[in-house]
């Protein structure tokens, strides 16, 4: 990242118009409104004609201060607009800022003055334009902006209540002409007199150009119905203003109450030592029941708060347990990385990318895709947003019917799988919901029919065969070695269709694709799943880059709370 990066965010940070935020910039919000003030106050005092005359030169060196430092903020504020509202990226996106509503003061109050220079402009008009600078204090007030939100939230009830009295008013106006033109032709004289007339009254005419009474009873009756929208022209958007600033305080009052459920929800997810392994390792669920005791909180509000955050999901642990075994609904909460539309990118230079793609709908098996990469300092790429009902996979891929975030998805595969003798392994669930209990947990596939456990099928997703084989050989030795779990090769599962997405990758040529599908006995019920990571993580690390040092490793040796590094 350039230093000009760095800087533009830095500064899109220091004008966030916050004053509850860090020290330093806080001093910069309050020697902003300093110097609005005391410009405002330079121009109130130049008034007077003695402490113009007697100051005039401390009043002039206020001025031009005032000024150059407004001059240098707003200039830097259209610079660092898209940064602070994706709306104003690019040149017309600055011109977008520079019409809004403060951008718009900011430029009238700053830039005027070198345009004085130039042409002709009044210096009494440079003035009032200083002055109209005070209306940037209110982005630093809640309440103005509150009162804001209110009325936006309010401006169809508005827009319509006021086309309605307009339009009553037009219909009135136009009755009055008919009830009191013979009466008095001469202030009656159209149609116009009268509506001038009628909108007169609602602003109590300063002007006095509808000072005539009604005569007639009917110009009189209609005259009363004017007074009386008169009342309500005013009381009926005042109603609508006063019940949008309510909803909006009882919106802010229950976000408030969002922020820190979600941040309860973060604390229950807190790292705790895994006794198999002595790694800190962010719990791979919590059960509602268990946030429930633990963080005094209501089944209602952890719904909510998951609905709220981008990184919480709830499950039902009954898709892990196989039909024969009668499941049973067990709701959930995972914690998730995510940092990319579609879900998570973690790049961590390795020749290895563990893929995990179906986390929204399979429980838990992110969690041991994350720690297996993690563990082995490996790349991880996930999706971990999406539609759960219809459920349509990544797995597969349709160039000309890509899912909402799938392109990226697949660039981003590219990228982390760009080195010379990269490896992509995808991690899938097995043996849980409408699949049967298989007699081995682990399941390798690499691009042949069900049941072909050699590698004679044409269009393998592995290209070094040798290095394959000896990499599957060897996970197998070591967790049967170490925990009797069983594996196969392509026993159960196919992986010759042609829309799988490895097939799909541009540099699919020079890239081995391995799929490792899990039985959930190990992914979510056994207590050394943990181990067991690790163990598949050292065997592919050993195979595919054993002078590579892991970085991770000191990690995960650290307290901490959830996954803090890989949330947007």
């Amino acid at each position: 990242m350039s230093k000009i990066t760095v800087l533009k965010q830095r500064l899109a940070r220091l004008f966030d118009d916050n004053l509850r935020t860090s020290v330093w910039r806080n001093i910069f919000d309050w020697v902003i409104i300093g110097l609005i003030v005391i410009s405002s106050l330079e121009v109130f005092l130049s008034t007077f004609r003695g402490i113009a005359e007697r100051y005039s030169q401390v009043l002039h060196f206020i001025d031009i201060f005032t000024t150059v430092v407004f001059t240098i903020e707003v200039t830097l504020r259209i610079w660092t607009a898209d940064l602070i509202d994706p709306r104003y990226k690019g040149f017309l996106g600055r011109i977008r800022y520079c019409l809004s509503f403060y951008g718009l003061i900011d430029c009238l109050s700053t830039y005027t003055f070198y345009l004085s220079l130039i042409f002709p402009i009044p210096a009494t008009a440079i003035k009032v334009l200083r002055v109209a600078r005070l209306l940037r204090v209110f982005r630093y007030m809640k309440a103005f902006r509150l009162l804001g939100k209110a009325i936006a939230s309010k401006k169809e009830e508005l827009s319509i209540s006021m086309a309605v009295l307009c339009i009553i008013t037009v219909i009135l106006s136009c009755l009055l002409y008919f009830a009191e033109h013979n009466a008095q032709p001469e202030v009656c004289e159209n149609g116009w007199r009268t509506l001038i007339w009628a909108f007169a009254q609602y602003i109590g005419d300063p002007g006095k150009v509808a000072d005539f009474p009604m005569v007639t009873f009917w110009g009189q009756f209609i005259a009363a119905i004017v007074g009386l929208l008169g009342i309500a022209i005013f009381a009926v958007p005042a109603g609508l203003i006063g019940s949008g600033f309510l909803e909006i305080i009882e919106a802010r009052n229950h976000q408030k109450e969002l922020d820190k459920n979600i941040l309860k929800l973060h604390n229950a997810f807190e790292r705790k030592q895994d006794r198999f392994t002595g790694y800190q390792i962010m719990p791979p669920f919590l059960s509602i029941a268990d946030i429930q005791a633990r963080m005094r909180m209501t089944e209602n509000a952890i719904f909510e708060a998951v609905d709220e955050s981008r990184d919480f999901r709830v499950v039902n642990l009954a898709a892990t347990v196989t039909v024969d075994n009668n499941p049973q609904d067990r709701l959930a909460v995972e914690h998730f990385p995510i940092n990319r539309i579609y879900g998570c990118m973690i790049d961590r230079g390795s020749k290895v990318t563990i893929v995990s793609l179906s986390n929204i709908v399979d429980p838990v098996i992110g969690h041991f895709a994350y720690y297996m990469a993690k563990i082995g300092g490996f790349n991880y790429i996930s999706r971990e947003t999406g539609d759960t009902r219809p459920y349509r996979s990544f797995f597969t891929y349709s160039a000309t019917s890509p899912l909402p975030g799938q392109q990226e998805f697949m660039k981003d595969i590219e990228t982390l799988s760009a080195k010379e003798g990269s490896w992509v392994i995808t991690m899938l669930a097995a043996s849980g919901a409408n699949e049967p209990e298989y007699p081995t947990q682990i399941h390798f596939c690499y691009g042949g029919a069900k049941g072909d456990e050699g590698f004679g099928a044409p269009d393998l997703l592995v290209h070094d065969i040798p290095a394959a084989d000896k990499l599957m050989g060897a996970i197998e030795t070591a967790l049967n070695g170490q925990y009797g779990i069983c594996c196969d090769r392509q026993r159960y599962h196919r992986s010759d269709r042609p829309g799988i997405f490895a097939r799909h990758l541009k540099n699919k040529d020079s890239v081995n694709s391995l799929i490792i599908r899990a039985a959930w006995s190990i992914t979510c019920y056994n207590p050394r799943r943990t181990a067991i990571s690790r163990t598949i993580a050292e065997e592919i690390h050993r195979a595919v880059e054993p002078d590579k040092e892991n970085l991770s490793a000191a990690e995960l040796k650290e307290k901490g709370i959830g996954i803090e590094d890989y949330r947007y």
